[in-house]
């Protein structure tokens, strides 16, 4: 798929055919999130694969009760690594954490979609519950979840504000 052409027709998708996604698919998808740009390289992003149901289930429950997330056949949780950032950059290395693991979800987001997958970026979640379901240590925070499958919708395109509308120049 062309860039331009994943990026204008990618879509949140909240429904998921009950095929399996491969392990493969799923170890591309990951390698694509940890091409995505990081701080001095220090890629401080964790990646977490889900595919235990009750694992799954537990996490739609901790997310505001988004039950399409355990109805996906797998559930990727990228997470914030502060530590391996601020080793190197101390208490600004959350910050680039934060930015590494978002810079992730979007390739992944983009590969899914380029995969003939869908993928939703749900980030409203109880980050203490969802770190006690993974295990996620102390000095790490999950950044999203992302429910991964193959679509069951198509949802179409949202609107957007015009360009020039939110494009400065120079300043404010």
């Amino acid at each position: 798929m062309e860039c331009f052409d994943a990026i204008y027709t990618r879509r949140s998708v909240r429904k998921f055919q009950k095929k399996d996604v491969s392990d493969e698919m799923i170890r591309r998808i990951i390698e694509a999130g940890n091409m995505a740009p990081s701080a001095g390289n220090l890629q401080a992003r964790d990646f977490i694969v889900v595919r235990d149901e009750e694992r799954k289930l537990r996490l739609a429950v901790a997310s505001l009760r988004q039950m399409f997330i355990a109805e996906a056949p797998v559930v990727l949780v990228v997470v914030a690594n502060y530590l391996r950032s601020m080793r190197v950059y101390g208490d600004r290395g959350r910050i680039y954490a934060e930015q590494d693991a978002s810079a992730a979800i979007q390739n992944i987001l983009l590969a899914v979609h380029c995969m003939g997958l869908a993928s939703v970026w749900v980030g409203a979640y109880d980050d203490e519950e969802v770190s006690r379901i993974l295990d996620i240590p102390s000095y790490a925070r999950p950044a999203g979840i992302l429910p991964i499958g193959y679509p069951a919708e198509f949802p179409k395109p949202r609107r957007r504000f015009e360009i020039d509308k939110i494009t400065h120049y120079e300043r404010w």
